[in-house]
């Protein structure tokens, strides 16, 4: 596998090795002991999987401790615009995001610790999108910033995104007391 690191401390994009031939193709999308050692931790408590339609945007969402979750991502069919934004409240890079296209295509893995917010939109119609989390999910614990925070300023590339009520009624950046 290829690692990254991207412009924000802790974020990684992950290239897996693929093995393709007239039958289709192969690659690894977790081993416990290379991830280990890229820094990701080892134990995921959870999996989710959501199928969306070209145009749904799903976040940008995040779990307060003791229930925060580190998130590896990636997408089965179709392809999304990622976006990872750094809420770590001491961090150099707080409130800055990483965008970065996800898609059955590139196969490419992205790794998302705790102390971000995270979202993404799908760019085509029957888009898998999965999700290996280090935290059982909490409801209690989520919260959700406003996906287009004028603060924020994230380009999702479509100016009226198919959004939920829960996101549509997400707080604004500046006044988040992050918990990170």
């Amino acid at each position: 596998m290829e690692v990254e690191n991207t412009s924000i401390e802790g974020l990684l994009v992950i290239k897996p090795k693929i093995f393709s031939d007239n039958r289709g193709y192969f690659f690894e999308s977790y081993n416990i002991h290379v991830f280990e050692k890229m820094g990701i931790p080892n134990q995921f408590l959870q999996d989710n999987e959501s199928l969306s339609a070209e145009g749904v945007l799903r976040g940008l969402h995040f779990q307060k401790p003791p229930y925060a979750q580190g998130k590896l991502v990636r997408v089965i069919t179709g392809s999304v615009l990622d976006v990872a934004v750094d809420i770590r409240k001491d961090s150099s890079t707080y409130g800055k995001h990483h965008p970065i296209i996800l898609s059955a295509e590139n196969k490419t893995m992205f790794w998302i610790p705790a102390g971000f917010a995270h979202g993404f939109i799908a760019l085509e119609n029957d888009t898998i999108f999965s999700y290996k989390c280090t935290n059982i999910y909490n409801q209690e614990s989520e919260e959700c910033i406003d996906w287009n925070d004028p603060i924020l300023n994230i380009d999702w590339k479509n100016k009226s995104p198919k959004v939920s009520i829960k996101d549509i009624g997400g707080m604004p950046f500046e006044l988040l007391k992050s918990p990170f």
